[in-house]
């Protein structure tokens, strides 16, 4: 279903000269009121009136998250903070926190964005969504809360944690429309099993899940799991949150990107060139609408690519793919460039493996080792010694084969590994300890 029929499916001459005339406002605006962008502007030698195409915009320096932690907290800001209705940060994890900011007019455009999102996923107004993102300075919950208020559906705001809880309030309320984490997906499957429910007799129709790289072959581990259709969403604080681009349900093939409010590109990550559609590199976008916070041709460090094919389901925005994985969580094993996504591509491609694992990094003298932690289900680990034997050698062998790299399999009892109620944690990078 397509929320907004004249924005979604605008011919792409007329898209583009909506982008160009939005983008040249963003620009000269930024430049006014944006010390920041002024100087960065200027030291580059652009001027935002020489903007007249689209590929002017090459001209433009990055925006990296860097350059928003060394203007904390409020310093990116486009207009005077008495016109700042919302603000949310990321959680500082890796530095000082990311702080962005929404105008009031800003938080109707994240709600129409997220309310063409549900709507890819079949949402109607007669739909009762289930919100477990969680709500707060994280943009998920509140993201989703409002794209569903604008389609007219009913929100159950009930956000991450008390589990048991939520599948209660799943079977009693009737929920038809889920959204989450996918790896919170999948313990909520497990949840279900263990207290008798059966995803089979619930009303979930559709789900939206996003805020980590996920695979293709998880995603039909959750179908199969919660009896839904699995739809991904992107979307990242500092160029809005949740809303950004979603799947549609006629395709499931790439993720449309909403060009009236953004510009993404595609870049070599190490030399910054543009790439062409096709090419995988680092994503990065230009935010065209936005009035607090906008972003100038910020590096997200995700790595993807674009596809400008028309899509059966009608809309004309280009497609991103599934974000294989980032330039920052990327780990490098004795010279391999290794994503936690390609190793989980792997691991769903063995039966009686379970979606739940964890690569572990250590230094051993000069050498580099990798440590996959994996748990198998319940008939796997009570079978003899030389069946997981046979096991982790035929899972380390395909790791070596499909990725170049070399790494110890651990198998371990169901449900050893820590359950995330928010983004999974994959990684233990211990060389940084």
């Amino acid at each position: 279903m397509i929320h907004d029929i004249e924005y979604e499916t605008m011919p792409r001459e007329a898209l583009e000269a909506i982008q160009l005339r939005r983008l040249q406002t963003t620009l000269q605006r930024v430049y006014a009121t944006v010390p920041f962008y002024r100087k960065r502007f200027d030291d580059a030698g652009f001027n935002p009136a020489d903007m007249k195409t689209l590929d002017d915009l090459r001209r433009v320096p990055f925006t990296t998250k860097q350059d928003l932690r060394d203007n904390y907290p409020f310093g990116l800001f486009a207009v005077p903070m008495d016109n700042v209705v919302r603000i949310h940060a990321s959680s500082g994890t890796t530095g000082k926190p990311t702080v962005v900011g929404y105008t009031a007019r800003d938080v109707t455009t994240w709600s129409e964005l997220m309310a063409r999102s549900l709507s890819a996923a079949g949402a109607t107004r007669g739909d009762i969504i289930h919100n477990a993102y969680g709500y707060g300075l994280f943009t998920g919950g509140l993201g989703v809360h409002y794209g569903a208020e604008r389609l007219g559906a009913s929100v159950i705001p009930i956000s991450g944690g008390n589990t048991k809880r939520q599948i209660m309030i799943m079977k009693d309320f009737g929920a038809t429309i889920l959204t989450c984490t996918p790896s919170y997906a999948l313990h909520l499957a497990e949840v279900a099993e263990e207290v008798g429910v059966d995803f089979k007799d619930l009303k979930f129709k559709a789900g939206i899940f996003g805020a980590e790289p996920w695979s293709e072959k998880m995603r039909q581990e959750i179908e199969k799991k919660l009896n839904l259709d699995a739809l991904d969403i992107y979307g990242l604080s500092e160029v809005i949150g949740p809303g950004v681009a979603v799947e549609c349900l006629e395709a499931k093939a790439g993720l449309h990107i909403f060009e009236d409010h953004f510009i993404p590109e595609i870049i070599d990550p190490e030399t910054g060139e543009v790439l062409p559609y096709g090419e995988t590199g680092e994503l990065v976008f230009t935010s065209i609408t936005k009035e607090a916070f906008p972003v100038i041709r910020y590096r997200t460090r995700d790595i993807t690519s674009l596809n400008p094919a028309p899509c059966i389901c009608g809309r004309t925005h280009v497609r991103m793919n599934r974000v294989s994985g980032r330039t920052d969580d990327m780990l490098i094993i004795r010279g391999v460039n290794v994503f936690p996504s390609q190793i989980e591509s792997v691991l769903m491609e063995i039966e009686g493996v379970e979606p739940h694992y964890q690569l572990v990094v250590d230094r051993e003298g000069t050498l580099d080792m990798l440590t996959v932690m994996v748990e198998v289900g319940e008939k796997a680990f009570t079978d003899e010694i030389k069946g997981l034997q046979h096991l982790e050698k035929l899972i380390a062998k395909n790791i070596k084969e499909y990725l170049g790299v070399s790494a110890k399999v651990k198998l371990v009892e169901p449900k050893s590994i820590a359950r995330s109620e928010g983004k999974a944690v994959r990684v233990i990078d211990n060389r940084k300890l």
